[in-house]
């Protein structure tokens, strides 16, 4: 990683300096991720975050990226509550890459979403936004109706003056209040006044999504723009020998062939004619560096790094010696196959040069990568990157690439046609599934000691993974001594007291490009952690989840969700032969969350009947939003949990489309049922906590119909191990 991708770490350059910007950014850093604590101080200039029109539409200017999980109806709620207004008239704009005033306030400076922060970093926020934007609207109104500030009320997105008869909208007073000082310091409304959070307001990106009035990157057309796909390595780590072009020249719409350093690129007039193109390519790889196995010597090297000492991860009392003293020991080994993020748009985005620098319309997740990225490969200044971030079908993590692959790609494609014309970069989906940077495979073992009594007596954990941040912009904050935090999460701070616990990682290399999918860590940590609980319940004769209320003894917020899931779910009632129930409880991003499942299991098949979540999540600010959050990380996470993987074949991805990595079809989702804890505690994570649970919840369910603990995943046939 070059110098100039890691300085926005630092700070990145200064833009529009004409905008007043209050406070001060105090990044909370790497602890902030799984602690979700005290929001710091930011600025709250409604100038900065809103732009309120004569004709009273409120427009939030969204400093974080919409991908379907609701980020700019929460946001809009925030300030709407504070503002009063009338939630009709709210509408959203996305923001310009300016990390100065968009910054993420959890893990920055950064311009980004991600890591569930969305709310958690903008809770305080925008709710000041929103206080401030009121008390300068109001002073607006008092100076030219002559009254008391204090004796105007706002209500619904009207300013009035009972005793004087004064009636005016908010937009009428806009000009004017965004002229005056902001205040130093808001005061919040009690959360006994809310009118909008904690509601189910209609989102504001639904009437556009459903009219098809949205603009998707893959939306955009540029005048006189061309299309442009590229030959990637069949394997990773290969790079180009040698290219015939002359074949792929001949195809009609094709306008150019470049090599680029990441392989060859096919310019023309339209995308079918690029992908034509680009079939018609002669291309020998060198693969003297590329990684050549198949997954199960893959596979193979994890479990033998395994048996040496690797990093100390977490090491509390003395695992070892409860373990030889143990009454009976369990032990287990967990596999995790590559996992593909597959969201239903495909990677694209647009660039087009010009006198002034360079303009990228992208569904863009981390804005100050990819301006930096893109600034690198052209030999400009960040400040001379303009981007304009479009909505995005769905990313589950591929689009917040901290390497900036995408951008990467198309800013080399541009350079080497010569800023011609704007090019438009398509990934197909075939790209999508075989173009790398999946979910790391990972093996885990483990060894538990019960005593006489059925208590845990010494816990130990190894696991072999690719660190995700080692040698990214974000290596400073995730990684230490060697150690990356998002291999080891979900094991090191579980929730549950285990008093003799000895965890380590062993830090695998390789080309395969990994990067974090829905939940991270977590993904595999909560599979590994809850089937084993599960399986310490079992053998020490106890409930599961009364087992797991054990572990959780202290701790009010856990054992409310637990029991509460135990309640709605039916928990003990017998069930029909053929048919199980499973529980699986994890804490992720700050979240509680509580899964149940109830599975059919033929000779052939598993069928997920029935799924009750329950959640504590802080202050669910959307419920509405909380449950679709829940139910579509359910949908999302069936199709992994089941029957998903990335699997290579002397180093060849041999999955390519929906047909052999198939998402959860329609006919398989089960009922779901969402109960969220009502709470007045701080906002913690939503997006991605519902994925954890739902395998393990799964193969206990399907332990409890036949008696067969599925470690691996997939759970309908094993990872190629």
């Amino acid at each position: 990683m070059t110098a100039s991708r890691r300085t926005f770490l630092k700070g990145a350059s200064a833009l529009a300096a004409s905008t007043f910007l209050l406070g001060t950014y105090l990044p909370l850093g790497r602890t902030a991720r799984a602690q979700h604590g005290a929001a710091p101080a930011a600025s709250f200039d409604p100038n900065v975050f809103l732009k309120i029109d004569a004709d009273n539409v409120v427009t939030l200017i969204s400093k974080y990226f919409e991908m379907g999980q609701g980020v700019t109806t929460g946001l809009a709620t925030l300030v709407a509550e504070e503002l009063d207004a009338d939630w009709t008239m709210m509408r959203y704009a996305f923001a310009p890459n300016n990390v100065q005033l968009y910054n993420n306030l959890v893990f920055g400076p950064v311009m980004a979403t991600g890591g569930s922060t969305s709310m958690v970093g903008s809770f305080d926020q925008m709710r000041q936004v929103g206080a401030a934007a009121r008390a300068m609207l109001v002073a607006a109104a008092a100076a030219r109706w002559g009254v008391p500030a204090g004796t105007i009320t706002v209500a619904n997105g009207i300013l009035s003056h009972a005793a004087a008869g004064k009636r005016a909208t908010l937009g009428a007073f806009a000009t004017d209040a965004m002229r005056l000082p902001v205040p130093a310091q808001v005061s919040l409304k009690d959360p006994k006044d809310w009118k909008l959070i904690g509601t189910t307001v209609p989102r504001l990106d639904s009437d556009g999504k459903t009219t098809g009035t949205t603009l998707f990157a893959l939306d955009v057309r540029r005048p006189g723009a061309v299309t442009a796909v590229l030959q990637r390595p069949t394997r990773f780590g290969a790079t180009v020998a040698s290219v015939d072009a002359s074949a792929a020249k001949q195809v009609a719409g094709v306008l150019d062939v470049l090599q680029v350093p990441q392989g060859v690129a096919v310019i023309a007039k339209d995308t079918w004619s690029a992908i034509r193109g680009r079939a018609a390519l002669k291309v020998r790889w060198d693969t003297s560096r590329a990684e050549n196995r198949s997954s199960a010597a893959i596979f193979d090297e994890y479990r033998q790094m395994m048996s040496g000492s690797g990093l100390s991860a977490q090491k509390r009392g003395d695992a070892a010696a409860k373990l030889a003293g143990a009454a009976r020991t369990y032990e287990a080994e967990f596999t995790f196959p590559y996992l593909a993020h597959t969201p239903m748009e495909p990677l694209n985005a647009t660039m087009e040069l010009k006198p002034d620098g360079a303009e990228i319309w992208s569904g863009c997740q981390l804005q100050s990568i990819d301006e930096h990225v893109a600034a690198h490969v052209l030999g400009l200044t960040p400040d001379r990157i303009k981007i304009n971030t479009l909505h995005g079908g769905g990313s589950f993590g591929r689009r917040g690439n901290p390497t900036g692959d995408l951008i990467g790609e198309l800013a080399a494609i541009t350079k080497a046609y010569g800023g011609r014309a704007p090019v438009h970069l398509v990934w197909t989906r075939e790209d999508d599934v075989k173009g790398g940077f999946y979910r790391a495979m990972v093996v885990h073992r483990v060894k538990v000691g019960l005593d006489a009594g059925g208590n845990i007596a010494g816990w130990d954990h190894r696991i072999a993974t690719k660190s995700i941040f080692t040698g990214t912009p974000f290596e400073p904050m995730a990684v230490k001594n060697n150690l990356d935090a998002s291999s080891v999460e979900g094991v090191v701070d579980s929730a549950y007291e285990l008093s003799d616990f000895d965890v380590r990682c062993f830090n695998v290399t390789s080309p395969i490009p990994v990067l974090w999918l829905r939940s991270v860590g977590h993904s595999h940590a909560a599979h590994v952690m809850e089937s084993t609980i599960d399986e310490l319940a079992h053998l020490a004769g106890k409930d599961p989840i009364d087992f797991r209320a054990a572990l959780l003894s202290g701790k009010p917020r856990d054992l409310a969700v637990l029991n509460l899931a135990k309640e709605r779910s039916g928990w003990g009632a017998s069930l029909p032969e053929g048919r199980g129930r499973g529980v699986a409880y994890h804490v992720s991003f700050g979240t509680r969350i509580c899964m149940v499942a109830d599975v059919t299991v033929w000779p052939t098949r598993v069928k997920v009947d029935r799924i009750v979540a329950v959640v504590d999540c802080g202050v669910a600010i959307n419920p509405d939003i909380v449950k679709a959050q829940v139910e579509g990380a359910i949908g999302f996470t069936l199709s992994s949990a089941l029957r998903n993987q990335i699997t290579l074949r002397d180093g060849e991805v041999e999955q390519s489309n929906f047909d052999d990595y198939e998402p959860t079809r329609m006919r398989e989702m089960p009922q779901v049922e969402v109960h969220i804890v009502k709470s007045l505690e701080r906002p913690s994570g939503i997006g991605e906590p519902g994925v954890a649970p739902v395998a393990p919840a799964i193969a206990n369910a399907i332990f409890a119909a036949t008696g067969k603990r599925l470690r691996s995943l997939p759970l309908g046939g094993g990872t190629r191990a």
